[in-house]
């Protein structure tokens, strides 16, 4: 799927409002912050009055009377000092506002991301993932630290230079009026031309991120099969095309930033001067008069130019909040299950009836599968790689949505149970467990406050992992780094094993869970493994046959249908595919 090159007018505008919506919650400060913007922007307007006032009140006539200079004087640097004190302020709240409503989006961005169904996460790489959720709220961040602010006391200002100088001159101020057109049209023309630039320039950087977060996670792979050269020309060409990007942005603020505002500024300062050459000629001009208007144009012109340059940061916040609400209004979420409890899982039978899947919407990967698994039995699936083994798996953990038939646990459809019942009566063990950062007994516990220290401590003694944590420096305290890359395949694996045997699950989902456990290690836990089965439907995966001989019913798979069923014995007797794949395993058969 293609990334839009544009927004169009109505779709950035559409951003904004939604955007402005998370300032809701916090109107007090606001209030406040605007009313202090106010202030601070009336300090501006009273400024270059009260000089015209010295010019044509004091300084042109020769009145240099001591006491009124001093009070004048004591306005000017009183309203400066007020000033300076209400713009720390100001600044401060502005901040406030933007890290509050940052926080917020940060958290619904996060929160969608745990909600989005696994499809998603197969098409979208983690670091474009990890790009909207960091680079891109820090982008929006800005806009409101610093492009409101600056738009509306630019409008305070404005707004007020203009009553100001038709206070002064109803003729000039109306002369002063021609410009307006012509800057509307400018900043009209960078909006359009640089959100496409921008666009380009959060997908490159999007890609960027994706590229490294790959890079990193396959770095063994990349070393060992010495990808490294083809890694960076990759990362190189999307970094170029970045830059070129930036570059087209750059020329573009060149063009029309501040040099063509400060060319308008040179004609409407003509357009002044020019004014009052020609006045001049028919009666005198006061002096204060043409400081005051030169200075309201200059003052009129500099948050013109503050708006234009934050024009680019505000039209990278709205690229960058487009990008976020994608993200929050992706409609791929994990299966919907509901919100109150109304049934729960008391004896764990599993009845798949005439189910049908498929990842893609056009080829079934799974086609009419249908078994039970009775309380307390083990189901093996078996089967060569793509027959749809974890396919089941994923369906029954409620990680997809199945297509056609019906899933029941206890006579119920799985669609009935709330998500919390589904997790805390199904415990899933992976081929490759993932690790947490923290410790060892953090991994084991998952946060799960109502498990004791004795417990975890049992549930470590029921897998065998007990012996080797102990040997650990700080035992169940040992840190353990990102994804447990300091311990073996097998002592992951045996954590992973008491951390679900600590959930006390009624179902038991094994994906091939003892694939990547040496053979001293496997043998210690098959005991484990049978007392673990002892009361729970079981669901196991194998690619090793000799871990699944004991099972109640085996399953196998072959492009997405149930070939064969029966136990080892029986399917051994029948001679047909798992009987071929017995003797492959035991190289009696070769291929």
């Amino acid at each position: 799927m293609e990334e839009k090159t544009q927004l169009s007018e109505r779709e950035q505008r559409k951003v904004l409002f939604r955007l402005l919506s998370y300032t809701k919650p916090h109107k007090k400060i606001i209030t406040i912050a605007f009313v202090l913007l106010l202030l601070t922007t009336v300090g501006d307007i009273v400024l270059p009055l009260i000089v015209k006032v010295f010019i044509d009140d004091y300084l042109t006539p020769g009145k240099l009377e001591f006491k009124p200079l001093i009070i004048l004087g004591s306005i000017y640097m009183g309203i400066q000092v007020i000033k300076a004190i209400l713009l720390f302020f100001q600044l401060v709240k502005f901040q406030e506002i933007a890290l509050y409503i940052i926080q917020q989006l940060r958290i619904d961005v996060f929160s969608k991301v745990q909600s989005l169904g696994l499809k998603y996460f197969d098409k979208t790489p983690a670091g474009s993932i990890v790009s909207r959720v960091t680079n891109d709220t820090e982008a929006i961040k800005d806009m409101f630290v610093t492009v409101i602010a600056t738009f509306i006391q630019s409008g305070f200002l404005l707004t007020g230079i203009f009553i100001t100088m038709f206070i002064l001159d109803v003729k000039l101020a109306l002369l002063c009026v021609i410009i307006l057109p012509i800057l509307l049209f400018v900043m009209n023309l960078y909006r359009k031309l640089s959100s496409r630039f921008y666009l380009d320039m959060r997908e490159r950087l999007s890609q960027l991120n994706a590229k490294l977060a790959e890079s990193l996670s396959g770095m063994s792979i990349i070393q060992v099969f010495r990808q490294e050269k083809r890694l960076r020309q990759e990362f190189g060409d999307i970094n170029q095309k970045h830059y070129n990007a930036g570059m087209k942005n750059i020329k573009i603020d060149g063009l029309l930033l501040r040099p063509a505002i400060d060319l308008i500024y040179i004609f409407a300062l003509i357009i002044v001067l020019s004014y009052f050459g020609i006045t001049s000629f028919g009666h005198s001009v006061e002096i204060g008069l043409i400081y005051a208007f030169i200075n309201y144009l200059d003052r009129f012109f500099e948050p013109v130019n503050q708006m234009m340059m934050r024009l680019s940061l505000y039209q990278q916040a709205i690229v960058a909040g487009s990008r976020v609400f994608k993200l929050v209004d992706e409609k791929e979420l994990a299966p919907a299950q509901p919100l109150e409890k109304s049934v729960s899982i008391m004896k764990g039978k599993i009845d798949f009836k005439d189910v049908s899947f498929s990842y893609d919407g056009e080829r079934d990967v799974l086609k009419n599968i249908s078994f039970t698994a009775n309380p307390g039995e083990t189901v093996a699936l078996v089967g060569h790689t793509g027959s749809g083994k974890s396919s089941i798996i994923n369906l029954m953990m409620r990680f997809y949505e199945f297509d056609r038939g019906e899933i029941l646990i206890d006579g119920e459809s799985i669609r009935q149970y709330t998500k919390p019942e589904l997790r805390d009566k199904m415990g899933l063990v992976l081929q490759d467990p993932f690790l947490f950062f923290g410790t060892v007994k953090d991994n084991i516990r998952l946060h799960n406050q109502d498990l004791t220290d004795e417990q975890i401590e049992e549930a470590a003694k029921f897998v065998q992992a007990h012996p080797f944590i102990e040997r650990l420096e700080n035992g169940y305290e040992h840190k353990v780094v990102e994804r447990g890359s300091t311990f073996s395949s097998g002592q992951r694996q045996l954590i992973a094993f008491a951390r679900t045997i600590a959930a006390n699950p009624k179902i038991l989902v094994l994906d091939e869970a003892t694939a990547n456990i040496d053979t001293e290690t496997e043998e210690m836990i098959q005991t484990a493994l049978a007392k673990m089965r002892k009361g729970r439907t079981t669901i196991a995966i194998a690619h090793r046959l000799s871990t699944i001989q004991d099972a109640d019913l085996i399953l196998v798979l072959h492009q997405g249908e149930i070939v064969e069923r029966g136990t080892h014995q029986e399917l051994l007797a029948f001679g047909g595919l798992y009987h071929k794949m017995y003797l492959l395993q035991n190289g009696v058969l070769e291929m």
